[in-house]
């Protein structure tokens, strides 16, 4: 029950990051755009937002990275004790995917 509610949690983390990336890509494209169109110190002035909210953004990016390393590190720990403390398990649960996988590949 937990690690639903850990998943659930974690697909509403990242449904919100993509949502705040694509919005601040809309809005950095959107003042390069206005800066295209203006001059002077408008101008500079939209360019250095737009980089700012680039820049945010692969902050952003950089962040998901090392969370989504840091899960799969964590669930590959977590696999690695299962199987250590359940070997015959993790041997049985094998061999019947090497089944099911011989099995569909010897039907084409």
């Amino acid at each position: 029950m937990k690690q639903t509610k850990t998943v659930a949690q974690e697909t509403s983390a990242q449904e919100k990051l993509l949502e705040g990336m694509k919005s601040a890509l809309d809005e950095a494209e959107g003042f390069l755009r206005d800066a295209a169109a203006a001059s002077g110190e408008q101008a500079t002035e939209l360019r250095a937002k737009a980089v700012e909210s680039l820049r945010a953004t692969r902050e952003a990016l950089h962040d998901t990275k090392l969370s989504v390393v840091r899960e799969g590190k964590r669930v590959a720990r977590e696999a690695d004790e299962y199987v250590h403390d359940n070997p015959w398990q993790a041997i049985t649960a094998a061999g019947v995917i090497g089944l099911v996988v011989g099995l569909l590949i010897s039907r084409r």
